[in-house]
């Protein structure tokens, strides 16, 4: 990352923060550069790039001045804590800088966005993609990836097309994540739950299950589970590529959150596939904000001419406006930006929220059971003790003014469900998570007895 845009981060929080309110003078540009230890060319780019986002104003001989207005809220002891919500912290979405690339968009492309376009994607935005995709060790060609509205549009997509060896079920982790379960239970499509645990996965199960069953394929969110937060390691990664190889099993590997990963030797599944196995699935909405929905979908060479057909037929093509702003987004160095800016944000959360519940479990005996992943992540579980149902915890934390969402639609009908309860942090202010799982252990103690 650029010195520059590092500092912009930095000023950028501390606006938000509050550290600076509205109207008041920031430091000189001599001050800025010894406090950051940067150059005052950086610290002249920082602020002319804030200024170009209605952050901060220029006065002539006098200095830079705070205009951004905060939506943080003032209040500290808000009614609702909110662990339930599970989209992004509309504090950190980048409305001004998307708002210039939509402007930009339209300026660059005109008429162009505004008539049918590809069932594929923006050609020029599947260009930039497949450089990001490279960044994160996804090798592939540009006829292998498609533009979808969504990872919920591929995943509906891929659950309902044929695949070449003409398998039928599909293989999901118990839990998974909803909206794709529902969608299965809805079209009444074959479905196999295999248990996934902070621990892992049972890949002595797994590879029984390649055996014996007729796997369409196995669908998994190796990093940043949802709702467990867990994430594979590199050896339980590669078993599961090799017993997919071995029983010609397809897997589609949602990454929904490979842009959160902080460690750069963790790679998905794609970059350990070799025959062509691993469908792999990202999306922008979980990182930007939700109502961009573009997602990307790379496909092996046998399923491209098919899922390309029942595409067309869905739905013609996906947002062609937020194709082209999203391709300048990351044309620009944007995305970059905002990526660490939102990584920082989301990791001082969840390893906050992390010590706390080691805390909690340590305190809590038996009822308890937390088992911290190595790289904390934005959602996370404790598993309760039978006697201490998780639906009794969420209906008083509820009335204690801190809301909880029951893991039930997470698991197939028939699959014995864990007494788990689930939190998530994306949408909890990271001062109010300390007071959160207060009462939380405080609800724990009392609800026991």
């Amino acid at each position: 990352m650029q010195k520059y845009v590092g500092l912009m981060n930095e000023l950028e929080a501390l606006i938000e923060e509050r550290s600076f309110h509205e109207g008041d003078k920031l430091p000189s540009i001599r001050t800025l550069a010894g406090k950051f230890r940067v150059s005052k060319s950086t610290v002249i780019r920082a602020l002319s790039e804030l200024e170009k986002r209605h952050m901060i104003y220029s006065v002539p001989k006098s200095g830079y001045y705070v205009v951004k207005k905060t939506n943080k809220l003032l209040d500290r002891e808000r009614s609702t804590i909110d662990f339930a919500a599970s989209a992004p912290d509309p504090d950190v979405f980048p409305y001004l800088d998307f708002q210039h690339c939509i402007n930009k968009a339209i300026d660059t492309y005109k008429n162009d966005l505004f008539i049918y376009g590809t069932p594929k994607g923006l050609p020029s935005l599947i260009g930039v993609v497949q450089k990001e995709l490279a960044n994160a060790q996804v090798f592939t060609k540009q006829d292998n990836i498609f533009i979808t509205s969504g990872v919920q549009q591929a995943l509906s997509l891929l659950a309902s097309i044929p695949f070449p060896d003409q398998k039928r079920k599909i293989l999901i982790e118990q839990p998974t994540y909803h909206l794709l379960l529902k969608y299965l239970e809805v079209h009444q499509l074959p479905v196999i739950g295999i248990e996934r645990t902070a621990q892992g996965i049972d890949l002595q199960r797994l590879e029984l299950l390649f055996r014996t069953e007729d796997i369409k394929f196995f669908y998994t969110m190796p990093r940043f589970h949802n709702p467990l937060g867990s994430s594979y390691t590199e050896k339980e990664k590669k078993s599961i590529v090799r017993l997919a190889e071995r029983y010609g099993v397809f897997i589609v590997e949602d990454d929904f959150l490979g842009d959160l990963e902080g460690n750069q030797k963790a790679d998905p599944l794609f970059s350990y596939d070799i025959s062509s196995r691993v469908i792999y699935l990202k999306s922008f909405s979980k990182i930007i904000f939700p109502g961009l929905r573009v997602g990307v979908a790379v496909l092996p060479d046998s399923l491209t001419e098919t899922f390309n057909q029942y595409k067309r037929l869905t739905d013609i093509d996906s947002s062609m406006l937020s194709q082209a702003a999203l391709e300048i987004y990351l044309k620009s160095g944007m995305f970059e930006r905002h990526k660490q800016k939102i990584r920082a944000s989301y990791e001082k959360r969840s390893r906050l929220l992390h010590g706390l519940l080691e805390e909690l479990a340590g305190s809590a005996g038996e009822l308890v059971d937390f088992h911290p992943p190595d790289q904390p992540c934005v959602h996370t579980h404790l598993v309760l003790d039978r006697k201490l149902p998780a639906s009794r915890i969420i209906k008083n934390m509820r009335k204690r003014g801190v809301l909880l969402d029951p893991v039930d639609a997470h698991y197939l009908a028939g699959f014995q469900k864990r007494n788990l309860l689930k939190i998530n942090t994306t949408n909890v202010k990271e001062e109010d998570i300390p007071r959160g799982i207060e009462l939380l252990k405080q609800t724990i103690c009392t609800s026991h007895y």
